[in-house]
C-alpha cells in the first residue's frame, strides 16, 4: 500500500495545478473539476480592465484557441458545397483562397497579415460575467452599456464600424452614385479624390498604415473591400475630416 503522505501530496499538487490552469487560462481544464475551474477562469483579472488591455493573444488563445482552429464547413447541413458558392469578400480581387471564418479573416489570412495588426483585445475589451442584456443592473446606463448592445459582445460602434459600414457616397464630392456604378468615371481609383482630401488615414495601431496606403493605390478593391464592399451596418463611421492646407472644405 502506498504511504498516506504520498497520496495526500498527489492530491494537493493536482488541486494546485487545477486552480492555476483555471485562473490563468494557460492550460487544459481537468475533467474532474471543469465546472469549478470554468467559474474561476471567468473571474480571472485578465478578463477585466485594466488587465485586459495588457493581455496578449497567446494568453487569450490558450483558452479560446478554437476561434482560429475552427474552419468553414466543406458541406452545409443542406448539402451545398462551400466551393460551389462565393461569399461577399470572395467576389473582390483582393481575396484569394477558400472561405474562412470571421476570426481567421481578421487575424491569420494572408490579407489580414498584410494589412492588419488586429489583436484579441482590439475588439474584446473585457468580459462581463453578468447577464447579457443591458439595463438589468442598477449600475448600468445607456452611456456605459451603449443602449442595447449586449455586454458580452463587442460594440460595433467602437469596433466594426471603424472599418466597415455603408459607403456614404451621397456626401462625397464628385460621386454621382454608388461606387460600382461610377468607379469608371474615377479611374477605378479611390485616391483619384482622396489624394487631396481626407489624407490622414489608417493611422491606428491595429492597422498597417503603409501597407494599406500602398495596396489601396494599386487596387481600389482594397479600399472598397472594407469601406463599402459589403454594408455590414446601415450607417457609416463618423470619420474625422482632415484636409490639406488650401484644399476645398469637405462637405
Amino acid at each position: 500500500m502506498r504511504p498516506r503522505w504520498l497520496l495526500v501530496a498527489a492530491v494537493l499538487v493536482t488541486s494546485a495545478l487545477g486552480v492555476w490552469y483555471g485562473i490563468g487560462c494557460d492550460g487544459p481544464l481537468a475533467d474532474a473539476d471543469r465546472a469549478g475551474q470554468h467559474l474561476r477562469a471567468i473571474y480571472s483579472p485578465m478578463h477585466f480592465k485594466p488587465a485586459i488591455a495588457a493581455a496578449t493573444d497567446a494568453q487569450c488563445l490558450a483558452c479560446h484557441r478554437e476561434v482560429l482552429d475552427e474552419r468553414v464547413r466543406t458541406t452545409s447541413p443542406a448539402g451545398f458545397m462551400s466551393t460551389d458558392a462565393k461569399v461577399a469578400y470572395q467576389t473582390l480581387s483582393t481575396y484569394t483562397g477558400e472561405q474562412e471564418t470571421f476570426h481567421r479573416r481578421h487575424m491569420v489570412t494572408p490579407l489580414a497579415k498584410q494589412l492588419m495588426r488586429l489583436r484579441c483585445n482590439t475588439c474584446h475589451e473585457g468580459h462581463d460575467p453578468r447577464e447579457e442584456a443591458s439595463g438589468a443592473s442598477a449600475t448600468s446606463t445607456p452611456q456605459t452599456d451603449m443602449g442595447f448592445t449586449l455586454r458580452k459582445q463587442v460594440n460595433p460602434e467602437t469596433t466594426c464600424l471603424k472599418c466597415h459600414g455603408q459607403m456614404p457616397w451621397q456626401i462625397m464630392v464628385g460621386l454621382k452614385g454608388p461606387w460600382p456604378q461610377v468607379k469608371g468615371d474615377n479611374e477605378n481609383n479611390c485616391l483619384f479624390c482622396h489624394a487631396k482630401t481626407r489624407t490622414i488615414r489608417h493611422r491606428v495601431d491595429y492597422l498597417n498604415t503603409e501597407a494599406i496606403e500602398a495596396a489601396g493605390g494599386a487596387n481600389a478593391d482594397v479600399c472598397y473591400g472594407c469601406h463599402g464592399g459589403r454594408a455590414w451596418y446601415r450607417v457609416s463611421y463618423p470619420y474625422s475630416r482632415n484636409r490639406k492646407a488650401g484644399a476645398a472644405q469637405n462637405p
